[in-house]
């Protein structure tokens, strides 16, 4: 009995300690934080990696920023991290396709494509994605998303623009899915919000019940005029004062990114 409770141990550390630079490898694929700025990331995987990535890229003339959540978390939600981010670089920088509602369009494509080599006809797989593309020239945003909306708070008041009620992947490998491309109203100090579901699916200690989307957008009023990264602070205050010593239960990303002056 002692000698398999060693063995197990044994090999628990060797999982723990592959995982560990997994997760190395997964955080260097990640974009730097700071890549743009006025913009905060909280990042808290459930596990050592995660199933949740941010995606950021600038051209030039226009910025991307891409929350994403995989199907699972752990180790199959970082396998399939990798497939998005790829994918996603793909079809933005090599393919130069700039419309949110095109890049949804093409990036569902490829990640069929990818899960699709042994000619399978349904994959259970897939992304939830909000994804917006800010052009510095014109100060003005577009949008597409695959189940996971947008917050845009002005002065206090809060507006959602809702995504398309299916995912990235998940599907048989004929379906046929378009995403919308929707125009974001928006004004100079205005801030941009996006996140993965971990956060309002979040149970609290006091009464087990979940966060849920009503006291994340009355929380996103108390604290857009504050500096982001301090925004980014407080969201991950309330969350981990939420669960107090309950075990978290999915990956958590949050992204606010605030409109610039002209």
């Amino acid at each position: 009995v002692v000698q398999k409770s060693m063995e197990i141990e044994e090999k628990n550390r060797d999982i723990t300690a592959s995982i560990r630079y997994a997760e190395r490898i997964q955080r260097a694929m990640l974009p730097r934080e700071d890549t743009f700025r006025e913009t905060f990331v909280l990042y808290m995987p459930k596990d050592i990696v995660s199933g949740d990535f941010y995606w950021m890229y600038d051209n030039g003339d226009q910025q991307f920023i891409a929350a994403c959540d995989c199907t699972g978390h752990g180790v199959p939600g970082a396998f399939m991290s990798i497939i998005g981010h790829n994918s996603l670089n793909k079809v933005v920088r090599e393919y130069g396709i700039i419309r949110p509602g095109a890049i949804l369009d093409q990036l569902n494509a490829e990640v069929v494509k990818a899960l699709m080599q042994r000619n399978e006809e349904t994959i259970n797989d897939g992304m939830d994605m909000a994804l917006i593309v800010f052009d510095r020239k014109k100060l003005s945003l577009e949008f597409a998303g695959a189940y996971n909306p947008i917050y845009v708070v002005r002065k206090g008041e809060i507006f959602t623009y809702k995504a398309d009620r299916f995912p990235i992947g998940m599907s048989s490998q004929h379906a046929t899915k378009t995403f919308t491309n929707q125009q974001v109203e928006i004004q100079p100090g205005d801030m941009i919000y996006m996140s993965s579901d971990g956060y309002a699916d979040q149970f609290g200690y006091a009464d087990s019940k979940k966060y849920k989307s009503g006291n994340v957008k009355k929380l996103l009023c108390e604290i857009w005029h504050l500096p982001v990264h301090e925004q980014g602070d407080r969201l991950r205050k309330e969350i981990l004062d939420w669960k107090g010593d309950l075990q978290q239960v999915d990956d958590i990303m949050f992204i606010g990114t605030k409109i610039p002056d002209r």
